[in-house]
């Protein structure tokens, strides 16, 4: 089996939390490992074949700090052979013009240099305006919103976890 890893803030209690919550519905089957996304090294990243991304989106539409810092190394990449999933928060209520941008912005990028970008979801169950995420009627991820609705985050991720599992074996 590949090496498997999930990046996220150990600093940003949601996205840590949603980390968590993956990690139990892969299950003992997959040794997944947690990597701070604040202390990520171009070789660290590369050193995974599967990868999950915990990218939340901030402010209006952008990139967490410790991403957007990042952004330019991962730039230079060539990430054919790496297979990558997103999965970001967002809040469709406060922030309806740009939810879950982040998913977007990062997918578009992992894409451009060469990754096959998994995990796509549905968009149906949510309002918003408009999203960078969404392709067609698809996220590029998955997109939980804990502020509106907390409740159907446990299932959406169960569901997301349950797709990836056979494309990352």
């Amino acid at each position: 089996m590949n090496k498997t890893g999930i990046f996220y803030s150990f600093n940003s209690t949601k996205t840590a939390k949603a980390a968590e919550k993956i990690i139990e519905a892969f299950g003992s089957d997959f040794n997944i490992v947690k990597v701070n996304a604040e202390e990520l090294t171009e070789e660290l990243f590369l050193s995974f074949t599967n990868l999950i991304l915990g990218v939340p989106t901030w402010f209006d539409g952008e990139l967490p700090n410790y991403w957007d810092e990042f952004v330019p190394a991962l730039e230079d990449l060539n990430l054919k052979g790496k297979i990558i999933a997103i999965y970001g928060l967002g809040n469709q209520v406060e922030y309806p013009e740009n939810f879950g941008d982040a998913v977007g912005i990062m997918g578009e990028l992992v894409q451009e240099r060469g990754a096959k970008l998994i995990g796509f979801t549905s968009a149906e169950g949510y309002k918003y305006e408009s999203s960078r995420a969404l392709v067609e009627d698809q996220f590029m991820g998955l997109v939980l919103d804990q502020e509106t609705q907390p409740r159907q985050s446990k299932e959406r991720i169960e569901k997301w976890v349950a797709d990836l599992k056979p494309q990352f074996s």
